[in-house]
């Protein structure tokens, strides 16, 4: 067998990362040949945690061939989420938190999928099934994937297998969850000099639901009212990307991490289906949602059966 490249899905985010870089060192432990890599650079949260441990950011790929065949998929297993050319390569294992879609093999595999709010909690359990010690920055970007997935806590994803994990990292990692996780969800609240049309695909994942071609991206702020000032640009901007690729619909949750409320931006058709899914009335393309912050467990469920109909 080649090298077994190790990547969550593309614009990552802290878990795809931090679960790549988890899953490539426990197979490095276990005799494997793998190595975490990444399809797309980091984010301002995860450059930030990853500064804070001394860790190196995974290179980016676009293609995984013809370097190698093998590969494991972290936080993802949607083909339309994954690197270009998923569908020529050998995937040995999945790990993930999400729905299971558009997702098949020719070959078995280590599939594992458990509803919880972080992959890399999934991840510390796999440490501790296989005998195998965390070293201290591993497990600094693995809890900094935990409080990010779950808002330190606070998001409805959250189970106690999360506390019950990140409490355990933070105790390898030298760390306290409140004082470092608000420091770093603050982090990846800085938008800098970014336009809009970067600013929309900075955490964004496509999703297909009965036919229709979804966007769903999401920026998290300690103050929304820096982007609904420039909501018409936004909108904008989501109407050309949603032109150049395709998307039926493409929603912008931008999140208040303090509040844990988020303010939507829609564009496309059907919206009675957001309204419906969201329960919340879209005017002028903008909604709030009060306790909105999960696009896995309050969005796409309800967006999916609202489109079925």
């Amino acid at each position: 067998m080649s090298t077994i490249l190790v990547f969550g899905h593309r614009n990552p985010d802290t878990d795809a990362i931090g679960a790549a870089i988890g899953l490539a060192r426990l197979e490095q432990a276990l005799g494997q040949d793998a190595q975490a890599v990444a399809l797309g650079k980091p984010n301002a949260e995860t450059r930030y945690a990853l500064d804070h441990f001394g860790l190196k950011a995974p290179r980016v790929i676009e293609r995984a061939a013809p370097e190698t065949t093998d590969v494991m998929l972290v936080d993802h297993n949607e083909r339309q989420q994954s690197v270009a050319d998923i569908a020529d390569l050998t995937v040995h294992k999945v790990i993930d938190h999400h729905r299971i879609a558009n997702f098949e093999t020719t070959a078995p595999l280590y599939f594992r999928a458990e509803p919880v709010g972080c992959t890399c909690t999934i991840l510390t359990r796999m440490y501790d099934e296989n005998d195998i010690p965390i070293p201290g920055d591993t497990a600094g970007i693995m809890a900094s994937a935990i409080i990010s997935d779950t808002l330190l806590l606070r998001s409805p994803t959250t189970t106690d297998a999360d506390r019950n994990a990140l409490a355990h990292l933070a105790s390898i990692a030298d760390i306290s969850p409140d004082a470092y996780g608000t420091d770093l969800l603050r982090a990846g609240t800085d938008l800098g000099d970014a336009q809009p049309a970067t600013l929309i695909g900075r955490d964004a994942k496509s999703y297909t639901m009965s036919g229709t071609e979804v966007r769903l991206a999401q920026l998290n702020t300690v103050d929304p009212t820096d982007i609904l000032d420039r909501r018409d640009e936004f909108l904008a901007a989501m109407r050309a990307e949603a032109e150049h690729a395709g998307y039926d619909l493409f929603l912008l949750l931008i999140t208040n991490v303090l509040t844990t409320d988020s303010d939507v931006l829609v564009v496309g058709d059907p919206l009675d289906a957001v309204d419906a899914a969201l329960t919340v009335t879209i005017r002028d393309g903008h909604a709030f949602a009060k306790g909105l912050v999960s696009r896995k467990k309050q969005i796409v469920p309800q967006l999916t059966r609202a489109l079925a109909q």
